[in-house]
């Protein structure tokens, strides 16, 4: 049975075929056909102020659900202003749908107003695209849009579709099966290679968990944490794998690489075993990767085949879904276990040993002052007043990185932050999809002053659809990570990173109908953050803090990453003459 509908009609259908409840986008000329029947439509649409914001919004609903994320713009520039959300989302493999409208399929290629050629642009930033011109393939090319992005690894997939194929009739019939013969997940893992892996594990005497984005995006943190308490290894999870395992678990150590903690870079330097799961050996782990790891042998399971030994040789190789490896590879543990030796029993406890000095050696504390707000001692009280259970979302740079020091995350889904790309002004509009998804939870987005400044139209979108969110911005007066880097090792010429003019923000928040306030005295930070909190409707929080304090730990760039700066350098001391 069939129904006469238009494109637009059946794109509708479609999307609600596939659970789709809320999408983020910016309409324009092409796409007034999709607007008109989504007027009287249950799916709701958030109007933002940027297309780029709509793929930021959709990153953060689907970041905070597990579900896909649904973005919207029209041609040209509607649609090359989401470019840089794709890019993100492909990064940090998040699956969102793409859907961009293109100008009537006798215009393709003519120069016509507002067109850009979409589908060749977003090729490269897309785990796939597809441009539709005929209101026959419209069905077929939405529901495969949705399957490719969420199946294996996530990522972004763009549909373009021509206007003439949104305003043309035909008649719908639905898709009950996905047939793409040239798109093979492998999701089950080879029993071999588990089974390798089980020997290993129980034959390390200084085994360590090094757990991703990967492990978050397969639902896999139960797996997980029955994992780590079979082995009882230490662990450590990436900035995007942030409350894959619970902050507070007694085998959980911190985040490791350029802005990880001491006891992680030092445990990842000293392991004989590490078992990779669901991470990708990025640069910014790594360090240098010669020097990365040297004593240990890798087991790595990731569901990307294209991931295992990119960056690093694996000694068992293991391509699939986490969620289905790790409870393969827990069963065998719990059946197979032998009683360890005296010598690897002592090992072990040599290993924890040593992993808990090096905690204790170098903690990831706070700093305080009594005279200025110091960056950790914000983060500390965004912590107390989370409690490991509130959304998090944050732009890039300093404040992103203490935020992931310092602020625990007791489930997943709760960390949300641009990590691969590294995008300024993600905070805010992500914060809006998350909240969107999650009306629930407590949301707060920490933005930095330079990136708070490239999504303050988003205010407006915050206010029109009442979403509770702690805009919490960290104020030093400059694009601190650059600076950090122009202070450490380009000799303090500070070029180009001095923010100058910040709007004041009880009179912005007031000009968008909501609260606002600055403070910038230590004794006025507790009360201002709980003042937030119990407002019903959002916050801006204005913070200043120290203008010239600098993230520690921290690895050089091309240096391995036990050669870690611990602080910053102490004034020498000169003998009186």
């Amino acid at each position: 049975m069939s129904t006469l509908m238009s494109g637009a009609q059946m794109l509708l259908e479609c999307l609600a075929r596939e659970g789709v409840d809320c999408i983020f986008g910016y309409p324009g000329g092409v796409t007034l056909p999709f607007y008109d029947v989504l007027y009287e439509h249950h799916i709701r649409h958030v109007l933002v102020r940027h297309e780029e914001n709509a793929a930021f919004a959709a990153e953060g609903y689907a970041r905070a659900t597990g579900k896909v994320g649904v973005c919207c713009a029209t041609s040209g520039p509607g649609a090359t202003n989401l470019t840089t959300g794709l890019v993100d989302a492909m990064m940090d493999s998040i699956p969102i749908v793409a859907l961009t409208g293109q100008v009537s399929s006798k215009l393709i290629g003519s120069d016509a107003f507002q067109e850009a050629d979409t589908f060749g642009i977003t090729r490269p930033c897309t785990k796939h695209n597809y441009l539709v011109k005929r209101i026959e393939d419209l069905p077929g090319a939405i529901h495969e849009a949705f399957y490719v992005a969420a199946s294996g690894r996530p990522g972004p997939v763009l549909v373009d579709i021509t206007k003439d194929a949104l305003q043309a009739q035909g008649h719908y019939v639905p898709v009950t099966s996905i047939h793409l013969p040239g798109y093979k997940v492998f999701t089950e893992g080879h029993t071999g290679q588990i089974r390798r892996a089980a020997q290993l594990i129980q034959e390390s005497e200084r085994p360590l968990v090094y757990a991703g984005g990967g492990i978050v995006a397969a639902g896999a943190a139960p797996e997980l944490r029955e994992f780590v308490e079979l082995t009882d290894a230490p662990a450590v999870n990436t900035l995007m794998g942030l409350g894959a395992l619970p902050s507070n678990h007694p085998n959980f150590i911190s985040m490791p690489g350029m802005h990880g903690s001491y006891a992680a870079n030092m445990a990842l330097t000293n392991a004989d075993l590490l078992i990779a799961l669901g991470v990708r050996f990025d640069d910014r782990v790594t360090g240098r990767l010669a020097a990365f790891a040297p004593h240990a042998k890798v087991i790595h399971v990731d569901i990307d085949p294209a991931e295992i030994g990119k960056n690093r040789a694996p000694d068992v190789p293991i391509v699939g879904d986490a969620k289905r490896i790790l409870p393969k590879l827990n069963k065998l543990l719990r059946e197979e276990a032998a009683k360890p030796s005296d010598e690897l029993t002592a090992a072990r406890r040599a290993w924890w040993h040593q992993v808990r000095a090096w905690k204790a050696e170098h903690p990831l504390q706070p700093v305080t002052s009594d005279t200025e707000i110091k960056p950790q001692h914000l983060m500390a009280e965004i912590d107390r007043l989370s409690g490991g259970q509130a959304i998090v979302t944050s732009d890039v740079g300093q404040h992103q990185m203490w935020a992931a020091q310092l602020v625990r995350f007791n489930e997943p889904r709760l960390w949300i932050n641009s990590g691969g790309l590294g995008s300024m002004g993600f905070g805010l509009p992500s914060a809006i999809g998350a909240q969107m998804a999650r009306p629930d939870k407590l949301v707060f987005s920490i933005v930095g002053d330079g990136g708070f400044q490239m999504s303050i139209p988003e205010l407006a979108t915050v206010v029109g659809y009442g979403l509770p969110i702690k805009i919490v911005c960290m104020n030093n007066g400059y694009l601190g990570m650059v600076r950090q880097w122009q202070t450490l090792f380009y000799n303090h010429r500070l070029s180009s990173v001095t923010l100058e003019a910040f709007p004041d923000a009880e009179k912005l928040a007031a000009a968008y109908g909501f609260k606002g306030r600055t403070i910038d005295k230590p004794w006025e930070l507790a009360p201002a953050l709980e003042e937030a909190v119990k407002e019903p409707g959002p916050y801006l929080l204005n913070v200043k803090v120290s203008p010239m304090e600098n993230v520690y730990p921290m690895v050089p760039a091309g240096g391995a990453i036990n050669e870690m700066v611990l602080g910053p350098p102490q004034p020498v001391e000169v003998p009186a003459k």
